[in-house]
């Protein structure tokens, strides 16, 4: 059982593991060992409530793809168990993010204060130029 928050869990079942080889300079050990590892979830066919399963299909994420699987890869270890507990933790992070609902940003106008500064300014760069100008540039 792998739980998401205190109300979302899925089955092990659920989640298919594969160990590849991982890619890059290692030597010997890199090109005999599968050590990376590799999540694929099917988010349509999964237990997951439906406002999850909306959420992660509308997410923007370069790990969902457009057919509605979640493939997370991780090889950031030689160890084949260390990339597995790593690749669980981004899948279970990636799932509860969904669950926060951000708060709506409230526009706001800049404060008279502020405006009457920033002219200022603009004015003072404005008159510190002119003074730089020769007379024949008029």
């Amino acid at each position: 059982m792998i739980k998401i928050s205190n109300s979302v869990s899925l089955q092990e079942n659920e989640i298919e593991w594969q160990f590849i080889r991982s890619s890059g300079a290692g030597g010997q050990h890199i090109n005999k060992v599968s050590t990376a590892a590799q999540i694929i979830f099917d988010i349509k066919a999964s237990s997951l409530p439906d406002f999850y399963k909306q959420a992660l299909l509308k997410k923007a994420d370069h790990r969902i793809t457009k057919s509605g699987k979640i493939i997370i890869k991780c090889q950031q270890s030689r160890s084949q168990d260390f990339n597995r507990q790593t690749a669980l933790a981004q899948f279970i992070e990636l799932i509860a993010s969904v669950a926060i609902i951000q708060k709506r940003r409230i526009a706001t106008k800049p404060t008279k204060g502020s405006q009457r500064r920033r002219v200022d300014t603009k004015k003072q760069k404005g008159a510190t130029k002119a003074l730089r100008r020769s007379k024949s540039d008029y």
